[in-house]
């Protein structure tokens, strides 16, 4: 199975995210730069969204798609830090909906 094909899946994304982890960093450091990272590419996201909305620039959708796969590895990171799959997050993500939006 190629990357690109492993990455169609939560637990393959987040396998082939892990390849990539700085290893000098210990758990605490690592979760610290997930959890900064995920906050900084939602500002970017944020950015090119409110560039489209308040200043009549054309959507770049390609960029946005982009920032949401680094904000979805900053996600993957943070989560196998804690020894969580992303599985397991979707999936108690959804009875957390289901609960709010019966």
């Amino acid at each position: 199975m190629t990357g690109a094909e492993n990455a169609t899946t939560l637990d393959g994304y987040q396998s082939e995210a892990r390849r990539t982890i700085n290893r000098a960093l210990t758990d605490d450091q690592r979760l610290l730069d997930a959890s900064a990272g995920l906050a900084e590419e939602a500002g970017e996201v944020l950015a090119h969204v409110r560039k489209h909305l308040l200043q009549g620039r054309p959507l770049d959708r390609d960029a946005v798609t982009l920032e949401l796969g680094d904000a979805l590895w900053c996600l993957a990171i943070a989560a196998d830090t804690l020894g969580v799959s992303l599985a397991e997050v979707a999936r108690r993500n959804v009875e957390k909906l289901r609960s709010r939006f019966p």
